[in-house]
């Protein structure tokens, strides 16, 4: 006997049964209606057994190994956060914000599970049950209501790989590769892993990606913060982001969201007797866009773009490639102070809304861009439908025609900014006649930039004036002359004679005042350098760069940071040089900053995401100062005149504003630029308004002067610090006590003006002196 005969007798009746099946298929196999149906049935689950395989093993298309899957890299979008860690911006091709499951309330989880995938904790992957119900109900009993078989996890998988287009079988060899792709992923992380995953990559309305993005651009707050009502509207906008999306169609997305609601209490998640009152409940939007165009600073931000793009240059990520500022989710603390910046933006809007109206009424029916054919001409041949219709062989008549056809156009202005019929001729009207801005605050100590204002509006108007434009800067570099003076000895309280003088070397050139300054009775009159800048006299500035020459001026600039190749041209004293905000932001730093300049940055540190320091930014200043402690104290106490008594007296009397303050204001030739440098201890700030077209000035000086174009804004700004708590240690902060040389340098009169003749010989029988000196007209 065989040592296998007891198994061979064991596996005999096997084998038997095996065989009576065989031989009672084979017999119902004859019967046709059995027999085809069979093949065929078994054909179908061949075909897609090896469809599977064929998808599991890359025939169609790289499948994720589980390798590949433990380290997802999702694109992200780029933080940008003011200097508390405040969200202002983001750069992104899509709109992703990842956030951590903890951050996560449970009701914002349980919103999503009761509506999504009820059975996500009990299945791996591919919930089966739910398959059965829906080739049940949905395929054979065409009950549509029945839901979907999808999970949550095989909606992550499409999620963070998409879908391909195949010729043939597309959805079934994208649902097959999903499947294989979420059992992965559930061998490989947890199910608060898997939704904490799921919830930084669904899309949500407006374009949005990731919970904590949706949480912040619909309610503005971090996801952690949502309510239930909240986070049920947001789950619920899921089944169709367009169709649910609560901006546009407000009354869908509650429906949606009583639905997710009802879900919620359905599977006991929320209290049933609770119900009624969450539905009753009205969203409590707080729309915020992070479009590149809008919300808070957005010149700022295309600023901050523009240097970490030089930035990023210079770095490699861990994988060797250059860093993706769309994409990799890179965290940018910045030094703009949120609160700040909106008090900025605020006090623009306020003053500039009013200007423009008064400098409209001011030209009234003859204003320059309806009238002047000097001016409207060039500009019409340059725009884009005049060449269309130049290429089209129109003549220039039929042009002027088109040109003024009415049409639907969107026309900005400080009112609104809605859809208008106008023509191409009232667009271009539009444009020459806003007054544009800057406006910037520079911590002086660091160089730290802490409000930054680039334009009336960055969605119609892209141009950066803070760091781009370069204006003439008007009698804020007078400062720079009057410190060359000090620095080279001469005394505070030298006079010069106010007279306008011709200079032939230069084309019999004769500068004059603005406002009778040195006309009439005071065309005699000599002024103390202290007086003659805080009434910003032009006559005396010219003459004082000359008499301490105009090349020792630039060299003067450029030790206080002005970097500009400026003109060897005694015109320069009145500000005929055209200079960025920035370089001169940096220059009047030197006042407050113990004479040495700082570079103006706005970039603090760069993050990758996960939170690794890649670039620490500090303050960059000159090693040496750019002046003698003497020079800092008398230049600052003659700027504190300016605000005092001076042309920028009206911050007192007008705006109340009490602070301790140094200042310029400044006014180009014909009025085309307004200029105002306020200066105290804990920030430097310049404003400046004009017209982006340089034919184009105010009417008056009353309304063009600095003091008047630009000085309110910083008035304004500085009314809503001080009414902050939070900004007393720049509010409230004082200069230092000049020297007591500088104060006994700084005693004189402001003026001394010529005797009548003959006026002592008839009184005393002597000769007349030529001058006598006069008491401070205030005293």
């Amino acid at each position: 006997m065989s040592k296998f005969q007891p198994y061979i007798n064991k596996i005999k009746p096997i084998f038997s049964k095996f065989e009576r099946g065989i031989a009672k298929a084979h017999i119902l196999t004859r019967k046709r209606w059995i027999k085809w149906p069979l093949i065929l049935g078994c054909m179908v689950v061949l075909f897609f057994t090896g469809l599977y395989f064929s998808i599991f093993f890359g025939a169609f298309g790289h499948v994720p190994s589980s390798e590949e899957l433990r380290d997802i890299r999702n694109e992200q979008s780029t933080q940008v956060l003011d200097r508390n860690g405040q969200l202002i911006g983001k750069f992104y091709i899509y709109d992703r914000q990842p956030s951590e499951f903890k951050d996560f309330p449970k009701h914002l989880v349980d919103a999503l599970v009761s509506t999504e995938d009820t059975r996500f904790f009990e299945h791996r992957g591919i919930d089966n049950v739910s398959l059965a119900r829906v080739f049940v109900k949905t395929i054979l009993m065409q009950d549509k209501s029945s839901g979907g078989g999808s999970t949550i996890t095989l909606q992550l998988a499409k999620n963070l790989y998409g879908r391909k287009h195949y010729p043939v079988l597309g959805i079934v060899v994208n649902k097959f590769k999903e499947a294989i792709i979420a059992n992965r992923l559930e061998r490989n992380y947890t199910k608060e892993e898997i939704l904490e995953m799921y919830l930084n990559t669904v899309p949500f309305p407006d374009n949005t990606f990731g919970i904590e993005s949706a949480s912040r651009r619909f309610f503005n707050k971090s996801v952690s913060d949502l309510t239930v009502d909240e986070s049920a509207l947001l789950i619920g906008s899921l089944k169709a982001n367009t169709y649910y999306n609560p901006r546009t169609n407000t009354e869908r997305s509650v429906e949606r969201r009583n639905v997710v609601l009802s879900q919620m209490a359905k599977y006991n998640y929320i209290p049933s007797d609770s119900l009624e009152s969450y539905m009753a409940r009205e969203p409590q939007f707080n729309f915020r866009s992070f479009n590149q165009n809008d919300g808070i600073a957005p010149y700022f931000r295309q600023h901050v773009k523009r240097e970490l793009a030089s930035i990023l240059d210079t770095l490699k990520s861990p994988t060797g490639r250059p860093y993706d500022l769309y994409k990799d989710g890179l965290i940018v603390h910045t030094t703009l102070d949120y609160t700040m910046q909106s008090y900025a933006e605020a006090s623009m809007e306020e003053h500039l809304s009013k200007l423009q109206k008064d400098f409209e009424r001011s030209y009234g029916k003859w204003a320059p861009w309806f009238r002047d054919k000097k001016l409207l001409e060039p500009l019409i041949k340059i725009m884009p439908q005049y060449k269309m219709y130049k290429e089209r062989g129109l003549s220039e008549e039929q042009i002027k025609d088109s040109l003024n056809v009415k049409r639907d156009i969107q026309l900005w202005s400080w009112e609104n900014d809605t859809i208008r019929k106008a023509s191409a001729m009232d667009s271009l009207r539009n444009y020459l006649k806003l007054l544009n801005t800057g406006m910037v605050s520079i911590e002086p100590s660091s160089g730290a930039i802490r409000s930054y204002i680039g334009g009336i509006n960055y969605n119609y108007f892209k141009y950066d004036h803070v760091s781009q434009a370069e204006r003439q800067v008007g009698s804020t570099f007078k400062p720079i002359v009057y410190t060359t003076a000090i620095e080279s000895g001469m005394d505070p309280c030298n006079y010069y004679e106010a007279k306008p003088v011709k200079y032939p070397e230069y084309n019999n050139w004769m500068p004059k005042n603005s406002g009778g300054m040195g006309e009439e009775e005071d065309s005699l009159s000599e002024y103390s350098l202290k007086y003659a800048l805080s009434r910003s006299v032009n006559t005396v500035a010219v003459k004082l760069i000359n008499d301490v020459g105009i090349t020792r001026s630039i060299e003067q600039a450029n030790t206080m940071g002005i970097s500009k190749a400026i003109p060897k041209e005694p015109s320069i004293a009145l500000g005929t040089a055209q200079i960025t905000m920035l370089d001169m932001a940096k220059a009047y730093t030197t006042y407050v900053n113990n004479g040495k300049f700082v570079q103006p940055y706005s970039i603090s540190k760069i993050l990758d995401r996960r939170g690794n320091v890649l670039v620490s930014i500090e303050a960059k200043q000159s090693k040496k100062p750019a002046f003698r402690e003497y020079t800092r104290q008398v230049m600052l106490e003659m700027m504190k005149e300016t605000v005092n008594s001076g042309t920028a007296s009206r911050l007192r009397y007008t705006y109340g504003v009490r602070n301790d303050v140094a200042g310029k204001t400044g006014t180009t030739q014909d009025n085309k630029d307004g200029w105002f440098v306020g200066l105290t201890p804990s920030l430097v700030t310049l404003t400046w308004v004009g017209n982006d077209n340089h034919a184009i000035g105010f009417r008056s000086t009353s309304q063009g002067q600095g003091a008047n174009s630009a000085l309110p804004m910083f008035a304004k700004f500085y009314q809503k610090l001080n009414n902050d708590k939070n900004y007393d240690s720049i509010t409230s902060a004082k200069f230092d006590s000049p020297w007591k040389q500088v104060r006994e340098d700084l005693e004189c009169a402001n003026v001394i003006r010529p005797l009548p003749e003959n006026f002592f010989d008839k009184i005393f029988g002597r000769k007349t002196p030529r001058y006598e000196e006069l008491e401070d007209e205030s005293k």
